[in-house]
């Protein structure tokens, strides 16, 4: 072969390693090409490559792709072997008697002595990272007939594809590595959690929600704000994140904020952020929930607990785009879908003027009513098998599933509480029954039941007379808010004190409250015209 002939089949092979290397991210696949090509230009008897992992306490492992050719069959084998002290300083004798001195220092790992016993007649490379850092050492071995100068300048042509092709590998194998680990973590967070899969399932989208989910899905592809609406406990959330999963931001954050458990002086750094020095206290930076929220869905959930105040920033923030941290004078942009969730009215909030009616107008573009599960059930079944498997995954018992009986005292009973109550009702069925079944009849016998006052009772403890025959019997949310607009008219609509109303009904004034923004009780009509 002449001079310009092998040169011009040299910068030939650089061409294909090199796009042999940008095809291949592995060298199992990688390494068969090469040694293809090598055949092609010189009579190579072995190649071998050595790539070295050193950690802080000294050499950890070494790894040995050889690629031998025989013929066009071609095989690659890879074995793992601990490198001792004593066969380390073999190798580095062994490249001081070829020249490479510049290797063996550059290299601080390599070869065992056995290996390198098999290479007698090998020409050295050394392999380096784009930073220059030692990663590796290529042995070529040719047939006898080869020159050396021929198997030098192959072996150089080698150095940058094979370097390249290393850390290829190397950069393979750590992602893989971390995908594992993060699988890992993900299967030990949902095993925690109680789900299957990363997406909530959104139980009686094919029953009593189905037209729900029909206005979710109509209204995910938009970024248009949503408003839900519907009782405590009926599933505001699992809704919130299903028109998140359906939207362009699925891979962006989706991020929760309860605004009625903020307290009220705390509501702007919450939401907005707060500067360094705002306020005592503000010792740095702090990025409220929009800037942490940038690109994907902030769900405001009980948007109508927001004080006046914190309606006029939100306001702002909806129609352009832009807001200021607490304490700063910087205009900051964020680009995020609002999704807001209320269980009040809010036109009557509007109409008595506790809530703007122009932020009213921005969050509720596309209004969605989530029905209570009383006025579903036919999802009740469903809810109660898949709170069940989930009670029975976090508890670690072995997995029951509501019996036809369990199902029908299910159906008998009104929620109230909604989803939320039947989760904690299941979760109390699964403790009581010890894993051998699901014991709801005391799960549910748990839940507070109203009590006739005295007076109503007779003298001897007999029951109270019942409604006439074909008179409407009072739902209990009814019998409620009779009971407590009685309490409120005898203490003068006072809530809080020891001449208070929840003194009188013997419960929490935060309850109470809770209970009559629930039924639509407005205690200032009960103080004699004070308001």
């Amino acid at each position: 072969m002449s001079r310009n002939t092998r040169q011009a089949t040299l910068v030939a092979l650089e061409l294909e390693l090199w796009r042999e290397t940008s095809r291949h991210a592995d060298l199992a696949s990688f390494l068969p090409r090469l040694a293809s090509l090598l055949h092609e230009v010189s009579a190579v008897r072995r190649l071998a490559i050595v790539w070295v992992d050193v950690l802080a306490g000294g050499i950890e492992n070494l790894a040995e792709v050889v690629v031998e050719a025989a013929g066009a069959q071609f095989r690659v084998t890879r074995s793992l072997h601990p490198i001792e002290t004593a066969e380390l300083s073999g190798l580095l004798a062994w490249c001081r008697t070829r020249e490479v001195s510049a290797l063996a220092q550059a290299v601080h790992d390599g070869l065992p002595e056995a290996t390198v016993a098999k290479f007698t007649a090998a020409t050295v490379g050394p392999l380096r990272s784009g930073d220059g850092e030692p990663i590796g050492i290529v042995l070529l071995e040719p047939h006898g007939a080869e020159r050396a100068e021929d198997v030098a300048e192959v072996v150089s042509l080698l150095l940058e594809p094979l370097a390249t092709a290393l850390e290829n590998d190397r950069q393979a194998r750590d992602a893989a590595a971390l995908r594992e680990a993060a699988e890992a973590d993900r299967t030990s967070l949902l095993n925690r959690l109680g789900r299957e899969t990363v997406t909530e399932t959104v139980v009686g989208a094919d029953g009593g929600l189905r037209e729900v989910m029909g206005r979710v899905a109509l209204v995910s592809r938009s970024d248009v704000p949503v408003l839900l609406i519907g009782e405590t406990g009926s599933g505001k959330e699992v809704v919130a994140r299903a028109i998140h999963t359906g939207s362009a931001r699925v891979r962006r954050p989706f991020l929760r904020v309860n605004c009625g458990a903020i307290p009220p002086e705390l509501i702007d750094s919450e939401l907005f952020g707060h500067e360094r020095g705002s306020f005592t206290g503000a010792t740095s930076l702090r990025k409220g929930w929009f800037e942490r929220a940038d690109g994907g869905t902030l769900f405001l959930d009980e948007i109508g607990e927001l004080p006046h105040a914190a309606q006029v920033r939100l306001l702002r923030i909806l129609q352009d785009g832009t807001f200021e941290r607490v304490g700063g004078q910087q205009q900051l942009a964020v680009d995020v879908r609002i999704i807001a969730a209320t269980h009040r009215d809010l036109p009557g909030m509007v109409a008595a003027g506790t809530f703007r009616e122009d932020l009213w107008y921005r969050i509720a573009v596309f209004p969605i009513h989530l029905p209570p599960l009383r006025e579903r059930p036919e999802d009740i079944p469903a809810l109660a098998r898949h709170f069940a498997l989930k009670a029975a995954r976090r508890f670690g018992t072995p997995p029951r599933i509501p019996t036809p009986d369990d199902i029908r005292l299910l159906l008998a009973y009104a929620w109230p509480g909604n989803v939320r109550e039947l989760a904690a009702v299941i979760d109390r069925a699964t403790i009581l029954g010890d894993g051998k079944s699901l014991d709801l009849r005391p799960a549910l016998g748990q839940q507070p039941t109203p009590v006739a006052p005295p007076e109503s009772a007779g003298r001897n403890g007999a029951r109270p007379p019942e409604a006439a025959p074909g008179a409407e019997f009072p739902t209990l949310d009814a019998a409620m808010c009779d009971h407590i607009r009685a309490a409120l008219e005898r203490v003068n609509g006072r809530i809080e004190g020891p001449q208070g109303a929840a003194r009188l009904l013997g419960i929490n004034p935060h309850t109470l409250r809770a209970r009559m923004r629930k039924l639509r009780l407005d205690w200032s009509q009960y103080r004699g015209g004070v308001k």
